[in-house]
């Protein structure tokens, strides 16, 4: 009887071996295919998932949505044997940034996505972007040095890199070139200023028909905005905690921006006038410069005269310059997929052939200066507006390199109407300018004050 006792006990234990042996190979399996990356976080080591909207971060219309993204991963996968990248299409840019915002609280988010200029704030200090500081460091194939400064900082808060460029549109001024040939005006140069301007829209400024009202006019468009940005203030800082409205420079924006609107003798000068050819400069970012320039688009909207773009004029205290609008494009920081979330942004921003098809499907500038400036980029923009005279490659680049950063905080929009409405109301009034700036200061202060829960 013991015998067979030590008998069964043996043969028990040898027909739990093979078990316990497919057991570990099951985990072995599951560990190599990807599985224990699964369990400690986002994404796997052989899919990366990525975040993307369905239309143009730039509102005009464009049949190429995914045309570029699609392109990127076919590089990228080559690049990568046995890495798939995927993504959810059909979203929309107005709902992108609420649908992000909750793929992020139920930490589901893409390992990399898209960040529109206005969320980019928000992100970092919720934490859902990684520092992709020390990954640029020990990076000894990634060029710095490669990308527009100007395009690089939108990416950049408090001293580090939460995010790449990925395209960007500078503001220029778009110029009626037949109605400056038609007053004998020259085209002004690259640096010219605020007097230059005026006295240019006052030139223009006349009857056409003789039916005694003004019907053409010098500006469309010309705001306190352009004014500040053009005159050396920086109206807000980074974190959207203090106006500087009594900053040197406003109230001679201001005065400025009244002395304008003299000029229109009291017309609202509108887009229609502009488009009928009867208004000789407005402000316009390049995006929607490139968006009406194909042919017969162009003819269609801006029939009977010739156009062109050149920097902002630049006020006593500023330079010609305006700020930049960057679609970026970040590394969710729960992401367990850290090597292949950075090489698929180097794709979609460093790489020159990706980056130059930002001319042929998209509205914006490549952030490479080496793409925008190219031979490739010229006959591209030739082919799509019929003409060498409409924009001079130097002048977009010099443009690009000098501008501001677009800040966006939480509360931006409504901080910024109400510096509209000051605007509004001393231009209309006949207050002390300097004494109604320092109490709206304090007013707006109190605002942003409330929205960060001072």
């Amino acid at each position: 009887m013991k015998d067979n006792g030590r008998n069964k006990n043996v043969n028990g234990r040898r027909n739990l071996i093979p078990g316990i042996l497919c057991v570990l190979l099951c985990l072995v399996v599951w560990v190599l295919w990807g599985g224990f990356d699964r369990f400690l976080g986002v994404g796997s080591r052989d899919t990366l998932t990525i975040g993307v909207f369905s239309d143009s971060y730039w509102n005009v219309q464009n049949g190429y949505a995914y045309r570029i993204v699609d392109d990127a991963i076919k590089v990228f996968e080559e690049e990568h044997p046995g890495v798939t990248v995927e993504y959810t299409s059909g979203i929309l840019k107005e709902d992108y940034s609420e649908w992000l915002a909750e793929e992020l609280m139920a930490e589901t988010a893409p390992d990399v996505f898209f960040v529109l200029g206005d969320d980019f704030s928000s992100f970092v200090d919720a934490g859902a972007l990684k520092d992709l500081t020390p990954l640029m460091e020990a990076d000894e194939d990634f060029r710095k040095d490669a990308f527009y400064s100007s395009a690089l900082a939108c990416g950049t808060y408090d001293g580090k890199q939460y995010a790449l460029p990925f395209e960007c549109a500078p503001k220029l001024m778009f110029v009626n070139r037949t109605i400056l040939d038609n007053e004998g005006i020259a085209m002004p140069d690259n640096d010219w200023s605020w007097e230059d301007f005026y006295n240019i829209c006052q030139a223009v400024r006349k009857d056409t028909d003789g039916d005694g009202l003004t019907d053409q006019f010098g500006e469309i468009g010309y705001t306190w905005k352009e004014a500040f940005e053009s005159n050396g203030v920086q109206l807000f800082d980074q974190e959207g905690t203090e106006c500087q409205l009594t900053a040197s420079g406003v109230e001679e924006s201001i005065n400025f921006i009244e002395k304008l609107d003299v000029l229109s003798d009291g017309y609202n000068v509108s887009e229609r006038d502009f488009d009928l050819g009867n208004v000789a400069f407005q402000p316009m970012s390049f995006s929607e410069f490139r968006a009406y320039q194909p042919y017969p688009l162009s003819v269609k909207k801006y029939s009977g005269f010739q156009w062109g773009c050149i920097p902002m004029p630049a006020g006593s205290q500023g330079d010609n310059i305006s700020t930049l609008d960057s679609l970026l494009i970040g590394m969710n920081r729960k992401t367990a997929n850290e090597e292949n979330a950075w090489d698929f942004i180097k794709t979609m921003t460093s790489d020159p052939a990706i980056q130059a098809e930002i001319f042929d499907y998209s509205e914006g500038v490549s952030v490479l200066r080496s793409v925008t400036e190219s031979e490739q980029t010229l006959q591209s923009l030739i082919e799509d507006s019929g003409s060498e005279e409409s924009l001079n490659l130097s002048i977009l680049s010099q443009v690009v390199e000098k501008s501001l950063v677009s800040l966006r905080f939480p509360g931006y929009p409504e901080a910024e109407e109400r510096v509209s409405q000051v605007v509004s109301e001393i231009i209309g009034g006949d207050g002390n300018i300097s004494m109604e700036l320092i109490v709206w200061n304090r007013e707006i202060n109190r605002f942003l004050g409330e929205e960060k829960g001072q």
